[in-house]
């Protein structure tokens, strides 16, 4: 599986990439469709459609307890990049960037993704404490949306809620 994490712009960004054998158009369409984003997301339990760009997101957080996080679209280019800002708590909003290009062979993607936490590199280390480090678990999604569209399951349980993917 080729999959590469690179060493982050800013203190507070995490990015990371994969390779899946499906055309561009495919993956794009499977990830906007953000229904399937509880497929692969390791934590991400639920996601309900509460208008065109917005959505509420339920994440099992640690010690078992479940937040909700409105999911706001800032920004989307067909099969080229989807941004979007999840906000847990006032103020504090975690960002993404998932970009989608094609890949070295006719027929693959390239997935790129950057998410941004907040409080920098005080959020990465709240994060990890947690159990949740950024560095782990954005690739590990990765790894999980590659093995769902390449295969129909997913296997790989790193960085995922205990029993979520058996």
């Amino acid at each position: 599986m080729r999959g590469t994490t690179r060493r982050p712009r800013t203190p507070e960004a995490v990015e990371a990439r994969v390779t899946i054998c499906r055309p561009v158009r495919e993956v794009f369409a499977f990830y906007r469709d953000f229904g399937n984003l509880p497929r692969f997301l390791g934590d991400v339990m639920a996601v309900e459609q509460v208008g065109p760009a917005v959505s509420r997101w339920t994440i099992q957080g640690p010690l078992g307890v479940r937040l909700t996080s409105t999911m706001r679209v800032t920004e989307e280019r067909t099969n080229e990049v989807i941004g979007y800002e999840t906000r847990s708590l006032p103020g504090l909003r975690t960002h993404w960037e998932v970009h989608f290009t094609k890949g070295p062979t006719v027929g693959e993607t390239e997935v790129r993704e950057v998410m941004r936490t907040p409080l920098g590199r005080l959020g990465h280390r709240i994060l990890s404490l947690m159990g949740k480090p950024p560095a782990g678990e954005v690739p590990a999604n990765l790894r999980r949306l590659k093995e769902l569209l390449e295969t129909g399951r997913v296997s790989s349980l790193e960085h995922a809620v205990a029993g979520k993917f058996n």
